[in-house]
């Protein structure tokens, strides 16, 4: 009997110490996590933080910009935002040997929320005035980069004007080709 209780007790002090022994080793562990969270934290509040107020560069005065549109830029208040148009322009040109089937997908860039509204909201006076753009091409303008960058430029200077004429600012900032096939 006596060395059951000696081998129970030395069971419970065995127990006892890989408990106190089981307590360090979570304490060091959590010790060690904390301090690596807090480092990453720190690590990546230094890296990716911005400037403080006292350091940012000061803001350039904005540009006298004059009353023509064709030589007006589009305004730089606000992200870049794309107005696709809803249906892909089809129209047919005349080519070298026959006539030929175009059609283009065309997008707006605009800046700002409330140019992207003014041109969701003139959409079929812009479909129209691309559709009279696009039809006045022939094939062979648009067999080229060149003619087809002629276009686009066309396209934004009467995009322009039509809606200069009708909302008092140029709206759009580009006409943009995401497709032009031809048949």
């Amino acid at each position: 009997m006596a060395e059951e209780q000696n081998t129970e007790n030395n069971a419970e002090q065995n127990e006892e110490q890989e408990g106190k022994g089981g307590k360090k080793k979570k304490l060091i562990l959590f010790g060690v996590i904390g301090l690596v969270l807090i480092s990453t934290v720190v690590l990546v509040l230094w890296l990716f933080g911005g400037t403080s107020s006292n350091e940012q560069a000061p803001e350039r005065a904005p540009e006298q910009t004059s009353n023509d549109f064709e030589n007006a830029s589009a305004p730089e208040i606000g992200n870049a935002l794309y107005v696709g148009m809803p249906r892909p322009f089809v129209f047919i040109v005349p080519g070298d040997s026959r006539e030929r089937t175009v059609q283009i997908k065309a997008q707006l860039m605009v800046r700002g929320e409330e140019n992207e509204e003014l041109a969701k909201k003139h959409i079929p006076l812009i479909e129209g005035t691309l559709h009279e753009v696009f039809s006045s091409s022939t094939a062979d303008r648009l067999k080229t980069a060149e003619g087809k960058g002629q276009l686009r430029e066309l396209a934004l200077t009467e995009v322009r004007g039509a809606l200069q004429e009708v909302t008092g600012k140029p709206v759009v900032e580009q006409v943009l080709f995401t497709s032009l096939v031809m048949q």
